[in-house]
């Protein structure tokens, strides 16, 4: 007797503005606010999803990608499963920094990682290696835990990102080469189904 395997569809979206992504200040492992402009793209979210509708949404244990994740919860009734291996990178001596200032300290450091940023990570940083893994576990937990349904994921920037490659068989030092950035608040479409994974859309807003 044969099965019938079931795809699941996620909804990737990277939360709203900080008041340290605002200043291109590095935020992994430190809970930084929403900016105005961030709780109005969490608003601009839970609109979204009222308009397309998801099975379950899950977060990062971040508060950014909790408080992104509100409105679409109170959207459509739902209460988020918040997901220790969705939060974002530890970012080490670079956490509440810039590039540009770590590279006046370190230019050597910097143009490593800028060549290779999963060889070369920064000092006192999480491999990106071991991000990608935990990241990768969290998305098919959250697939397999809702088979053939459709799952909002909100979570970070630099952890997606390495995800999505991990996923799509892209190597993972070309991370911010393929993929230079997700956009705050935007939709990313990933269909998971035995094991493999499509990329459907990427950085699609919420609003016009």
């Amino acid at each position: 007797m044969s099965t019938t395997s079931r795809s699941t569809t996620l909804l990737l979206v990277r939360h709203g503005q900080t008041v340290w992504h605002e200043e291109n200040r590095y935020a992994g492992v430190s809970d930084v606010d929403l900016t105005e402009e961030g709780r109005a793209q969490a608003e601009a979210l839970g609109r979204w999803v009222a308009a397309h509708p998801v099975d379950a949404i899950w977060t990062s244990t971040m508060s950014r990608a909790v408080a992104t994740a509100d409105p679409a919860c109170r959207a459509l009734g739902l209460v988020a499963r918040r997901e220790p291996g969705l939060r974002e990178c530890d970012f080490g001596v670079l956490e509440g920094r810039t590039l540009a200032e770590f590279e006046r300290e370190n230019p050597v450091r910097a143009k490593a990682f800028r060549a290779d940023p999963v060889s070369y990570p920064f000092p006192e940083a999480e491999d990106p290696r071991t991000a990608a893994a935990r990241g990768t576990r969290a998305l098919r937990r959250a697939a397999d835990a809702h088979p053939g349904r459709r799952v909002l994921v909100v979570a970070h920037n630099t952890l997606l990102r390495l995800v999505l490659c991990k996923a799509l068989s892209i190597p993972l030092g070309e991370y911010r080469r393929v993929l230079p950035g997700l956009r705050n608040g935007a939709v990313s479409e990933l269909r998971m189904e035995d094991g493999t994974a499509a990329l459907l859309s990427l950085n699609v807003p919420c609003e016009p």
